[in-house]
């Protein structure tokens, strides 16, 4: 079956007939004691809320998290977002539907984006570690999974690729920052970079929806990681105990504090460096993606981030407070080889 819209292209009162994924569905009760049916829907395009506020009860068995429906709704306005008001729902079965509708997936060519990667790799000069990479990346299982995972269930590089285009950009400002500042040894702060989140191929399942695997909620990415790491290592001869502990802590410190998931926080600089390269790449891109799932309404602004705790303020792209003449400048990113230009 073809979709005939997409997310991005809903407007306040059309009428929809269409399928969509269901990535989550709770069955609640109104204010007025009345049971509803609240659903986050998705295709490739993005995410939208909806409700099913007649015959909840009912209508909650016939579908679960994960399956892809057909709806009829209505879009409606709530709180400066769109939302369906949906009046029927019908399961449609995994054979008639085309998965790469409903898989957001990042914008940035995957090959490329490892090939840049490996550009990077093979600057590093330290055997051991550039040893240690090829024993990871040599692994064809692991290979397709790093390629294809999200970064994160929802926060950012929440799409197909996005652990890929995440590492990359990481490890880009790393390499930087490495020129910027002296005595940092640059081949292990890369290396640090290029492995931070490996262990998301193992605590992220992307097949339909994202969601955590049992690994994931038990163990979680960055030990998951870390015994990756020393998997790796013990083929490796001779590899230095001290560079090993030194990547290691970079991996266990990435999240920076406890309460963030890190085990330790961050004692050495390329720890530090790492912890912080990460968290800014991490927001800047959940910022983006916020803005961008936001720009249905002529508000300056966007709704308000429970996660961030404020609103955002929306440029357009028309809008110029700098003055440029034009879009083709030096650092415009347009028409420039992959290499070359400002990424992500």
């Amino acid at each position: 079956m073809t979709k005939r819209i997409y997310i991005k292209d809903i407007e306040v009162a059309n009428r929809i007939n269409d399928l969509f994924l269901v990535t989550d569905k709770n069955l609640a009760v109104s204010q007025k004691g009345m049971p509803y049916l609240s659903l986050r829907l998705r295709d490739k395009t993005g995410t939208m809320e909806a409700r099913v506020w007649e015959n909840a009860d009912e209508i909650n068995k016939l579908f679960q998290a994960g399956d892809v429906i057909e709806i009829r709704a209505r879009a409606v306005s709530f709180r400066n977002t769109i939302q369906l008001a949906v009046s029927h729902i019908r399961k449609i079965d995994d054979s008639q539907i085309e998965p790469a509708d409903y898989s957001p997936t990042t914008d940035y060519d995957i090959d490329d984006m490892f090939e840049t990667l490996t550009q990077l790799t093979e600057t590093i000069t330290s055997p051991h570690l550039k040893a240690l990479l090829h024993e990871i990346f040599s692994d064809e299982d692991i290979l397709f999974a790093f390629k294809r995972a999200p970064a994160a269930k929802g926060m950012h590089h929440s799409y197909i690729g996005g652990l890929l285009e995440h590492t990359l950009s990481v490890t880009r400002l790393l390499d930087i920052t490495a020129e910027h500042y002296k005595n940092i040894q640059r081949d292990l702060l890369l290396t640090g970079g290029i492995l931070h989140d490996i262990g998301k191929i193992y605590e992220l399942s992307f097949q339909k929806i994202i969601d955590y695997t049992d690994e994931g909620r038990l163990v979680g990415h960055i030990i998951l990681g870390l015994e990756l790491v020393n998997r790796k290592i013990a083929h490796i001869e001779g590899f230095p105990e001290q560079l090993a502990l030194e990547l290691r802590h970079i991996l266990l410190s990435h999240h920076g504090v406890l309460e963030y998931g890190s085990p330790k926080r961050p004692k050495t600089l390329e720890a530090l460096i790492v912890n912080m390269i990460d968290d800014m790449d991490a927001k800047v891109n959940a910022f983006r993606e916020f803005i961008d799932s936001s720009n249905d309404d002529d508000s300056n602004w966007t709704p308000y981030h429970r996660l961030f705790e404020r609103f955002i303020y929306k440029r357009s792209e028309a809008e110029d407070i700098i003055g440029k003449e034009s879009d083709d400048e030096e650092g415009s990113g347009t028409g420039r080889p992959l290499h070359e230009r400002k990424f992500i």
